[in-house]
């Protein structure tokens, strides 16, 4: 891609953000937003409109409807994401051939399944996650299975009563869990009751259970509980305070550490 190319991805994206941070937004606001001519942003809301993402309206711009799912999981998707890929370095290295997997459908697993797109080694992958699952198109030496269920859109998720069912006929060598948050008191929680309780059945059937949280995770509150961090081994970044440690050092919690930096 050219830098002029570059260039532009990079504004088309910020103007998205700024429609799904700010809703409708005039012209004039998108412009100052992103640091370019009036000319230049009704060119790349002319792109944003016919690739289906946004809607033009008189003056200015907002989110199309049916985009605002996907959209919403692009921007959890970016947060701390030199934290997420770091991690998920981490998580691969633990990957054996032939042996049966549960990614589950957070943000940090993601990256997880896209290192095993770029390096596919022999898996039995196992996910509820609908855009985990899309990276695996047509990828050789892989055997992936969805759960089916209920679909959550917020988070593109497979949940409910089928889905946990499904679970109780099957073992996972290894799980790969996100977390939304992890509370003070030491344990995961999630903002959804469902994807809790299918949560806690992919612990109940996994022999190797790790949680992918990046430290942002951490001291955050969700209603939800889903186990207590000791229940799995972590896998964090290195930008987790010194409090969080001696903390995890006392549950007794096995954690590993990604080295921030090795993305950037």
């Amino acid at each position: 891609m050219s830098q002029n190319g570059g260039i532009k991805t990079d504004r088309l994206d910020a103007i998205r953000s700024h429609l799904y941070a700010n809703g409708f937004s005039t012209i004039q606001d998108l412009a100052d937003a992103v640091g370019a001519s009036l000319a230049t942003v009704r060119r790349d809301l002319l792109v944003l409109e016919q690739d289906g993402v946004i809607d033009r309206v008189h003056g200015g711009a907002r989110i199309a409807e049916g985009s605002s799912v996907e959209l919403a999981f692009q921007e959890r998707e970016k947060r701390q994401l030199s934290a997420k890929r770091a991690i998920a370095n981490v998580a691969y290295e633990l990957l054996s051939p032939r042996t049966s997997i549960f990614l589950d459908a957070g943000t940090t697993v993601l990256q997880l399944a896209r290192l095993i797109r770029i390096n596919p080694i022999p898996l039995r992958i196992f996910t509820n996650g609908l855009i985990v699952a899309q990276e695996f198109l047509n990828i050789p030496n892989l055997d992936v299975t969805v759960l089916g269920g209920q679909l959550r859109n917020e988070n593109a998720s497979i949940v409910g009563p089928e889905a946990e069912t499904m679970l109780e006929g099957l073992w996972f060598d290894q799980l790969f869990l996100g977390a939304s948050a992890i509370s003070p008191d030491g344990a995961i929680y999630s903002v959804d009751s469902a994807e809790a309780s299918l949560n806690r059945r992919m612990l109940i059937r996994s022999a190797n259970r790790y949680v992918l949280a990046d430290s942002s995770k951490f001291g955050t509150t969700a209603t939800y509980k889903v186990s207590l961090l000791s229940d799995a081994r972590l896998i964090t970044d290195t930008g987790l305070t010194a409090q969080w440690r001696s903390q995890l050092e006392e549950a007794s919690v096995e954690t590993a550490f990604a080295p921030l930096g090795a993305q950037e």
